[in-house]
């Protein structure tokens, strides 16, 4: 079935969100007169939330007296400032002005609430050019559940054949294929040093946003 439309996983996708979560991490610690931690400490950890990078950059339980508090401020913080730093992977700007000159539809399906997500589609001009933005405010299940991208396809009104959906977690794989949709996994998002997308079983798996050209070239001539 010919392509029809392309969705992204938001963070470590679509676009790179770490620098604002490892900026308020790190000026968390510094207010508390703490030494900083190694950025890459905390981009591993991303896809987990909250709740892991607050474990990670204070090496602290979950279960810890105090803990809820730190992951609060930080969502507190993030509200204030999730689009400082944020912004679109190298290459994938032109992926996008590719996939509208090709009419075909994009857009978003992410497990960040929507009262993030929004923001950060709006300040960096990308609300208006993408069809649709999928949150788990709009579903009962979050990713690895499929609910999000079924929900997506009867949005677009298109059979999830004729989608194909990018992400860099396991769980942007799972959601997808249990949808009925194509899927992508790309190397370059925040992975953990222990993972590894190539055993994700997707469709395809990508180490930059522009080798989703020949990907996408190959599902429109149908190859």
């Amino acid at each position: 079935m010919r392509l029809r439309a392309v969705l992204f996983d938001m963070d470590g996708t679509l676009l790179d969100t770490a620098p604002d979560f490892i900026a308020i991490c790190q000026a968390m610690l510094a207010e508390r007169g703490l030494p900083a931690v190694d950025d890459q400490l905390i981009r591993g950890v991303i896809s987990g939330g909250a709740r892991a990078m607050v474990a990670s950059t204070f090496a602290m339980d979950p279960d810890a007296e105090g803990f809820e508090a730190l992951r609060l401020e930080f969502l507190e913080r993030y509200q204030r400032d999730c689009a400082v730093h944020s912004k679109l992977f190298e290459g994938m700007a032109e992926l996008l002005d590719d996939i509208e000159k090709g009419n075909l539809l994009w857009g978003v399906v992410t497990n960040k609430p929507v009262r993030f997500a929004e923001p950060i589609m709006q300040q960096l001009g990308l609300a208006e050019r993408s069809a649709l933005l999928i949150c788990p405010d709009h579903v009962k299940n979050s990713k690895p559940d499929p609910e999000p991208l079924i929900l997506a396809c009867k949005t677009l009104d298109l059979d999830p054949a004729s989608v194909l959906f990018v992400g860099d977690d396991l769980r942007d794989i799972e959601s997808g294929r249990d949808a009925g949709t194509r899927t992508a996994a790309v190397r370059y998002g925040y992975i953990h040093p222990e993972d590894n997308p190539n055993n994700w079983g997707a469709d395809v798996v990508v180490d930059h946003p522009l080798d989703l050209r020949k990907v996408i070239d190959s599902a429109l001539c149908g190859c």
